[in-house]
């Protein structure tokens, strides 16, 4: 029996859930060896009707120890060719199916009852079943609905402090209670199809779980820092020459010194860039968590945010376009390749619905990026409600991001 990883994506849009799910798990066993102990599943809205039988006619036909998934409005995944595609809209599966030798693979489902935030460690450690000194890695997949995910995030982080935290929001329904989460564990008997809170698994042992986390924007003007807040409104700022003065108004002042293409970007594609890091005093693109602006109140020239504020933190506003999307992942996967160790053995994608060919104008536009630097890499992931992944070592909810989860054997 190997000690290696194995790692393989199969896609299918076949129209019939049970062919699909027969090629599916006919080409899973022509890509590797041995009998896969985990997978992970993504599937399309488009066979929403049938997603109480996903779960029980793969194990039909591709017995494995855990699986987790979720329904998507968009499903990336590997053709028969090796050719990485992004079916957006369309009827998809993507199946992506490990052997992981040497690895604790530990499954959990989540309901609304959480923590307190004030809680202990032990209570969130207990909520999870898994030791911290395992040095586990999570990857989470939540109902955008049900799952207090921001809460959750913070607790995980508090008990789990090293461990990294990857995932999205299933992207299936448009109302509670439309979600699915699909969820299988030989040691864990439950519902194979949830339809609220958070299904995961956490990874221990001879394996890294690494992420690239690309935002997609790009900063304009100085850095600011805030002089006054309430909650998520933004009532003054202060900027590098020690002026005071409402948001409102150091937005107009910076606009007005913009070049005409992104004077009109500022109109519809504006955000607020949080800094991550209150120590880091050189500030650079990457370093900033990416929130919505939510409205303005002229007559105070306040700004509300999608996040919360509290006065001395630093801002910097930042424009999205399809060229920055493009120059801010490419970065981050140069660096990534740069500081590589041992190849890895996979990876899975957490990319916003925003994103795509609306974003690129063009098809599978991410996933042939990240390819094109990590090549040979099964890829697969789905489209999010919102993708889970850290910054600056703390793990956030974002929006409009593609997030990936990078598999390697640590040894």
């Amino acid at each position: 029996m190997t000690n290696k990883i194995q790692w393989t994506n199969v896609l299918s849009t076949c129209p019939s859930l049970e062919g699909a799910l027969t090629e599916i798990s006919d080409r899973v066993k022509e890509s590797i060896d041995v009998t896969p102990n985990l997978g992970i599943i993504f599937v399309s809205s488009a066979y929403a009707s049938e997603y109480p039988r996903v779960i029980p006619l793969l194990l039909e036909k591709l017995p494995m120890s855990v699986v987790i998934g979720c329904g998507g409005g968009g499903i990336v995944g590997m053709e028969s060719n090796s050719r990485v595609v992004e079916v957006e809209g369309n009827i998809a599966i993507s199946l992506t199916a490990a052997y992981l030798p040497d690895v604790e693979i530990d499954s959990f489902h989540i309901s609304q009852d959480l923590p307190d935030l004030d809680s202990p460690p032990e209570s969130w450690i207990k909520l999870i079943d898994v030791p911290p000194q395992k040095k586990p890695q999570f990857i989470l997949l939540s109902d955008p609905f049900t799952s207090k995910i921001n809460d959750l995030l913070e607790g995980l982080d508090f008990a789990y402090s090293g461990s990294v935290k990857i995932g999205g929001l299933a992207s299936s329904g448009q109302t509670p209670g439309s979600s699915a989460l699909f969820y299988y564990s030989q040691n864990r008997p439950g519902n194979a199809l949830y339809r609220e809170g958070t299904i995961g698994i956490a990874l221990s042992g001879n394996i890294v779980l690494e992420t690239i986390v690309a935002q997609g924007c790009r900063p304009i003007g100085p850095v600011y820092q805030i002089a006054k807040g309430d909650r998520n409104i933004i009532l003054e700022l202060t900027d590098e020459n020690q002026k005071t003065l409402p948001p409102l108004t150091m937005l107009r002042e910076l606009v007005q010194t913009l070049d005409e293409n992104d004077r009109q970007l500022a109109q519809h594609s504006l955000f607020i860039g949080m800094a991550s890091d209150v120590f880091k005093q050189k500030l650079q693109q990457g370093d900033f968590l990416i929130r919505n602006i939510l409205g303005v109140d002229p007559k105070l020239g306040a700004i509300a945010i999608g996040d919360r504020i509290r006065p001395g933190q630093r801002i910097q506003f930042h424009l999205r376009d399809a060229t920055a999307s493009a120059q801010d992942l490419s970065m981050l996967l140069s660096a990534y390749q740069e500081n590589q160790f041992n190849a890895p053995a996979g990876a899975l994608m957490f990319s916003c619905l925003g994103r795509g060919e609306g974003l690129y104008q063009k098809p599978n536009f991410d996933s042939e990026l990240f390819r094109s630097y990590l090549e040979n890499i099964p890829l697969g992931g789905f489209f999010c409600s919102g993708e889970i992944g850290p910054v600056a070592g703390k793990t956030f909810l974002h929006g409009y991001t593609s997030a990936f989860g990078i598999i390697r054997q640590l040894h």
